[in-house]
């Protein structure tokens, strides 16, 4: 009996062992089966979740470009508000939900319906990495990519996108930081434009040259003359890389521009439009500013003009007035001249239309001082002189020795020094010589493209000039901060 009571309590203790064993051999299964499908994909295949992750980043379609915000240019900001200029619209609208079905009002209870207004019937601008919708005026911001992150100023860039098609104008001042009259003008322009009522688009840009600006100087800070860099090269100089990048980002955007400058070095223009009249888009831009006289002139290499019909962008250079200082007389006369070239243009309307067209001067000369003392001019901006002539005087204070300046030709008087110290050779008075007809092309409309280029087109159609660092490593010869670096090749090229 004792063995057999044995016996029942030996298998007991075995029978619970195994119970026990089971149990958490169940429980080891159930661990792995929860391991196995936090691992496995959507059809169990077990996969890496970093290769799944890629996989499908891959097959994400591009995100469209965010909308710029829509503002009053007119309306006053604050300078905090443009560190980031009109910042794009990147919140994304919430999906719609079906409306809840309603029991139908009764008629007498029910709204009228209101008129929908219509869609604008523009395009939408891509600029600077934002998109600008038709009908709508927005500020944005062009920053060289070769500045350092929190040194550089930013460069506002003022939209005015209309609600209806046509070309893209675009105005460009103070390429020279010491030139103001041009600032000015831009704003005026651009805080007058409606753009419901505009078609096609106005791209200003009041101050090119912020580094200049900022020093009252005419150069960058590397002492180089900017608008003798264009188109640029990513690969060259500061100068130069600060060309290629407004080049790229803005100018290959336009279908016309008006580069805006004044005289330099202490002298003044008389209101006048240069370009090359052997181009009939280029004649068409200089016969829509009304009464303004108009200049023959290629441009110096490396300005943005030249730089710019080359690529297919017609362009003109409007100078007026002097640097250093506001003239209104200029300014006023630089957007009458504007908004005449826009109703031209047909892109605003107008009932009238302002004055007859000036002369075309095709060849110009430079009257120069043969002896050094202070210059006292006996004519004035847009004197027309004769052969023998007194333009002015030059007096030496010392000796009192005086020397006459005489015109030697028949012409107009569209630039001259100011009173003040002049050396021997100075370039004192610009006469503009009148062109024969036959000398100047037609003019041809100068609209929008049909389907416009991409700007990757566009740059390449403009390759950077191989022998830009050479003529830049020549003239790293150290000089006087602001000192002009080819005063010379300035007044030979007549392109202040």
């Amino acid at each position: 009996m004792r063995h057999r009571s044995l016996s029942f309590s030996l298998l007991f203790v075995l029978s619970g062992f195994v119970a026990a064993t089971a149990g958490a051999s169940d429980m080891d299964g159930s661990n792995e089966a929860v391991e196995i499908q936090n691992s496995a994909g959507p059809a169990g295949v077990t996969e890496q979740p970093q290769e799944s992750t890629r996989r499908e980043a891959g097959k994400q379609p591009e995100k469209p470009m965010p909308k710029a915000k829509s503002i009053e240019l007119d309306k006053p900001v604050k300078e905090r508000d443009l560190v980031a200029p009109s910042q794009p619209d990147t919140t994304e609208p919430a999906a719609a939900s079906p409306a809840p079905q309603s029991q139908p009002e009764p008629e007498s209870q029910s709204q009228p319906e209101t008129p929908q207004t219509a869609e604008p019937a523009g395009h939408p601008l891509q600029l600077l990495g934002a998109e600008v919708p038709a009908g709508t005026s927005t500020r944005l911001a062009w920053s060289p990519s070769q500045h350092f992150e929190g040194v550089y100023s930013a460069t506002p860039v003022l939209v005015v996108n209309g609600a209806e098609t046509g070309p893209t104008l675009c105005l460009t001042a103070a390429i020279h930081g010491d030139e103001l009259n041009g600032i000015e003008t831009v704003r005026r322009v651009m805080y007058n434009l409606n753009p419901q009522t505009l078609k096609g688009a106005v791209i200003g840009v009041p101050i090119v040259n912020m580094q200049g600006f900022h020093r009252s100087s005419r150069y960058l800070t590397d002492r180089r003359d900017l608008n003798r860099h264009f188109p640029g090269d990513k690969n060259g100089s500061s100068a130069s890389r600060i060309a290629r990048s407004f080049f790229d980002e803005v100018v290959v955007h336009c279908n016309a521009i008006v580069d805006l400058h004044t005289g330099s070095f202490y002298r003044t223009n008389l209101p006048q439009l240069r370009g090359d009249l052997k181009n009939p888009k280029v004649v068409k831009l200089t016969k829509g500013f009304g009464s303004t006289v108009v200049l023959h002139s290629d441009g110096a290499k490396g300005t943005l003009r030249r730089a710019a019909v080359e690529a297919g962008i017609p362009t003109v250079t409007l100078e007026a007035g002097a640097p250093m200082v506001l003239d209104e007389r200029s300014v006023s006369h630089s957007v009458k001249g504007i908004r005449t070239l826009l109703n031209q243009l047909g892109m605003v309307s107008k009932f009238r239309l302002w004055g007859d067209p000036e002369p075309v001067y095709y060849n110009s000369t430079w009257q120069r001082a043969t002896t050094g003392g202070i210059i006292f001019s006996k004519v004035e901006l847009g004197s027309t002189v004769s052969k023998g002539d007194l333009l002015g005087t030059v007096t030496n204070p010392i000796t009192n020795v005086r020397k006459e300046i005489r015109s030697q030709y028949n012409g107009r008087i569209l630039g001259m020094a100011m009173n003040q110290v002049v050396q021997p050779g100075f370039a004192a008075y610009h006469i503009g010589i009148q062109a024969p007809e036959e000398q100047i092309s037609a003019p041809e409309e100068v609209t929008a493209e049909a389907e416009p280029e991409s700007t990757e087109d566009k740059t390449n159609a403009v390759e950077p000039r191989p022998q830009e660092t050479t003529e830049e490593e020549a003239s790293e010869t150290p000089q006087a901060i602001d000192a002009p670096p080819s005063e010379e090749r300035d007044e030979a090229s007549e392109e202040d």
